[in-house]
């Protein structure tokens, strides 16, 4: 049962985050604004949706229920959905999924951009492990914060070679 009702928040918290990141594309392209590296994008898309659908099928398959360190993770959990809140609050409507870039603004340095330059990314990563594993779902939380490492280094990459531009 808790499987299920984690799943289903995070569902619906990543589908309000593209609700949110579409309206703020829209403010930000308003502004002048244009997306850099967007090619990556599908690939990330799919790679977080094959993440939810691993974490069902090892589920079903294996049918494990919470890890006997699942207090642990959730613990971190909890301080990743800390960490994504501030994140987006910090942002505002210049939080996004993309990459979009308003010629002329500056980098943002407060809050935990104060510490990180990238500590959503830190998030994601911290997610894509542990929600996998507070259900002992190795196989889950293994491949998928490998697949997502590669991914991130080309995100980081792309973000900031257009982060360079604004300087």
């Amino acid at each position: 049962m808790w499987f299920w009702i984690l799943i289903g928040f995070l569902i619906v918290q990543r589908l309000t985050e593209l609700v949110i990141a579409k309206r703020n594309e829209i403010y930000i392209k308003s502004l002048g604004g244009v997306e850099a590296g967007g090619e990556h994008y599908t690939w990330m898309v799919l790679l977080h949706t094959s993440w939810f659908v691993s974490m069902i099928a090892e589920h079903l398959y294996f049918a494990r229920g919470l890890n006997e360190f699942w207090l642990l993770w959730f613990g971190l959990f909890l301080v990743a959905q800390a960490g994504r809140f501030h994140v987006i609050t910090t942002l505002g409507k210049f939080w996004n999924t993309r990459i979009l870039i308003v010629p002329g603004s500056a980098r943002v340095r407060t809050g935990l951009y104060k510490y990180l330059k990238h500590p959503n990314y830190l998030i994601v990563r911290t997610e894509i492990l542990v929600v996998p594993l507070m259900f002992g779902l190795y196989f889950t939380a293994g491949i998928f914060s490998v697949l997502n490492l590669w991914m991130l280094r080309v995100r980081v990459r792309e973000e900031e070679l257009a982060l360079q531009k604004l300087t």
